[in-house]
């Protein structure tokens, strides 16, 4: 925690009352309420985040740096969702950055890197990462002659190799490029243990947090990481990416930028203007998350509710894979619920394609997404890259009538 109050905190938001701010709850499906499991694809968005948006839009739309008050309040709008980010990662405004997304960011500051590097330097990446954490430095073996060593997925624990992580890191490597948490497994990584081993080769590390910043507080500091990137349509917020940089990395990194924009960090990683309402709709998303609990600090309120918010999902993971397993013809992949994971699953059903199951599902009003989720190379080790896997991805509005509405769907197609 960070910081105390003079009185006992009050209970974090019922899951019926944080239901009540997501229009999107009120769909229906054939007569049937819908169940969204398609969060590790992009959460739905509560009430709050789209009437900031609107009310920028509307009211002080401009763009930045200029005189007139339109533009100052595009300036402040910008500074104030930053603090909030900042409060979101436990970092410093300057730290922060916005981009497209996390994969159009990842590339930018892989360039930026890598205009340093070349043959006899090394990155080390791994199986169990999104594409958007792996073709970014790829990508500099074809254009800089660096060699790229690949960490491999143990595809029955959905777990890293870590015995071949640690022998992989050297005093050649310049990057280890590490996801937070599997957006097709729900794998957590331990990032202070790949921070020491990166560090003590005199490596950076840089963590793709998409998939763990919506269940889990971060915290930079303690994960001790160089870069971090997230999304914010992955925690209750609109399309936008956002990088968190070490202060002193970012003031000199060898960035592509316009010689007449602004030079100092953080605004030197953003190249030309900006996604302005979806910064807002960024810093609103961490207020409604820190809104679900009561505090002073901001920061306090979102270690309230990300503590509950675990809790919950780890209550609806283990309803979620216990269920799955009962069923015949169904495989659950990944760590199980005793270990260190996101309320994510996937699963495949024997004699049914992940695309059908997918699709029967949604005419009973439960959204699940298929395919490979661009973890691509998570499902060819698990011998699916013909088909893919089905996910489910609980949320903070998730019920546990929902979980068991999923999981009686499934059964009812296995038995079909």
């Amino acid at each position: 925690m960070h910081g105390t109050t003079s009185v006992s905190p009050k209970p974090v938001a019922s899951v019926e009352a944080i239901r009540a701010r997501f229009p999107a709850l009120q769909r229906e499906q054939r007569n049937e309420p819908v169940a969204y499991f398609d969060g590790p694809g992009g959460t739905q968005v509560p009430r709050d985040v789209v009437e900031a948006m609107s009310d920028y839009l509307y009211n002080h739309n401009a763009n930045t740096h200029w005189a007139y008050p339109t533009s100052q309040e595009t300036d402040l709008a910008i500074a104030r969702a930053r603090i909030a980010l900042a409060d979101f990662l436990v970092a410093q405004p300057v730290e922060i950055a916005f981009g497209a997304n996390m994969t159009t960011i990842t590339f930018h500051l892989a360039r930026a890197l890598g205009s340093k590097w070349g043959p006899g330097d090394e990155i080390v990446i791994t199986e169990l990462d999104h594409h958007a954490n792996q073709a970014p430095w790829t990508r500099l073996a074809a254009e800089r002659g660096v060699t790229v060593r690949v960490i491999p997925l143990e595809p029955e624990s959905g777990q890293l190799d870590w015995k071949a992580l640690e022998a992989s890191l050297n005093s050649r490597t310049r990057l280890l490029a590490i996801g937070a948490a599997s957006n097709a497994l729900g794998t957590i990584n331990d990032l202070p243990q790949a921070a020491r081993l990166a560090h003590a080769a005199g490596a950076l590390i840089f963590v793709d947090a998409v998939h763990l910043a919506a269940h889990a507080r971060l915290d930079v500091a303690e994960l001790d990481c160089d870069f971090l990137a997230c999304s914010a349509y992955k925690f209750y917020g609109p399309h936008i990416g956002i990088l968190y940089g070490r202060h002193e990395l970012l003031e000199n990194l060898d960035v592509p930028k316009l010689a007449p924009a602004p030079n100092e960090p953080p605004e030197r990683m953003e190249t030309g203007t900006q996604n302005h309402e979806g910064i807002v709709g960024a810093g609103m998303a961490v207020e409604f998350l820190a809104s679900l609990a009561a505090g002073k600090r901001r920061g306090d309120r979102l270690d309230a509710s990300f503590r509950e918010l675990h809790a919950r999902g780890q209550n609806l993971v283990e309803q979620l894979w216990e269920g799955l397993h009962r069923i015949s013809g169904v495989r659950v992949y990944g760590p199980s619920p005793e270990q260190n994971r996101t309320p994510t699953v996937s699963f495949t059903l024997t004699g049914k394609s992940s695309e059908d199951v997918a699709t029967t599902l949604a005419a009973k009003g439960v959204f699940v997404s298929h395919g490979d989720f661009y973890a691509a190379t998570v499902v060819e080790r698990l011998g699916l890259q013909s088909d893919g896997l089905v996910r489910a991805g609980c949320a903070c509005y998730t019920t546990e009538e929902e979980v068991s509405r999923l999981v009686t769907g499934v059964r009812e197609i296995a038995r079909g």
